[in-house]
């Protein structure tokens, strides 16, 4: 159901955004990760992305990504990817999404020699065996409806011994079978990392910016639905973290 309703959501809301948002402030629809003792973020034009940027960095940082071609898929507005590219360093990095408006804000948003977006199904990758050092998805698999199909391309795409760097959620029931999922693609978890306390932190610190950003570009008639959708405190989504009835997870996985 969850799944489901995310789905439509984003649909809908990459349509609404593409037509309002004429200042880019929406560039992450992730939500979030904090953790106190390492704050990564120094530019000050960052800050109100901090708990997004985290997360990235989170499911980035334990591979050396510099020199390396890495693709990640589900990018959405590329707030994520332009973050890896410029800190992380890495040789290539290509970008795909299966909303096509999002797509067009990536293109026209980001241009750089070594960064690149198509829009493409997750499920069957545009890519020639063995083609990338890295491929990272974070919080995007959730809504895909055959995510073993998923695992199974990045195993193809991926070079031998190339990482999966990999973060989502699912309901507390779900994560064995994601976990045998990941195992039959023949992607070996190397660590796993229950972050769930992390993403609740980082929902209550990051409430006042987006009920601010919510009031300001979405109808009063959708608050609450935007709400719920960012998990601000006291949303259904957000109490569904913090009562462990979800679970928020990430990896580092090798092919």
């Amino acid at each position: 159901m969850i799944r489901k309703f995310r789905g439509l959501f984003f649909k809908a809301w990459y349509w609404y955004i593409s037509a309002i948002d004429k200042n880019a402030e929406v560039i992450f629809m992730n939500f979030g990760y904090s953790d106190k003792s390492k704050k990564i973020i120094e530019n000050e034009i960052d800050e109100k992305n901090r708990y997004s940027i985290q997360l990235y960095h989170h499911t980035a940082s334990p591979v050396d990504l510099s020199g390396k071609d890495i693709l990640e898929v589900g990018c959405g507005r590329g707030g994520g990817l332009s973050y890896v590219r410029n800190h992380l360093l890495p040789k290539t990095a290509v970008g795909v999404d299966l909303n096509g408006k999002a797509i067009q804000f990536c293109k026209q948003h980001y241009k750089f020699d070594n960064i690149s977006f198509q829009q493409a199904n997750a499920q069957a990758l545009p890519f020639p065996d063995n083609s990338f050092d890295v491929v990272l998805n974070v919080e995007s698999s959730h809504r895909y409806p055959q995510v073993d199909l998923f695992f199974n391309e990045v195993s193809r795409v991926l070079k031998p011994g190339g990482y999966f760097l990999f973060t989502d959620f699912r309901n507390f029931d779900k994560i064995e079978e994601l976990e045998r999922q990941l195992v039959n693609s023949n992607l070996r978890i190397e660590t796993k990392t229950d972050i769930t306390a992390n993403v609740v932190e980082a929902l209550e610190l990051a409430t006042p910016h987006r009920e601010q950003l919510i009031r300001k570009i979405a109808p009063r008639l959708l608050h609450e639905l935007c709400r719920n959708f960012a998990a601000t405190i006291g949303t259904p989504t957000y109490n569904k973290f913090l009562n462990r009835k979800m679970l928020y997870v990430s990896y580092v996985l090798r092919n």
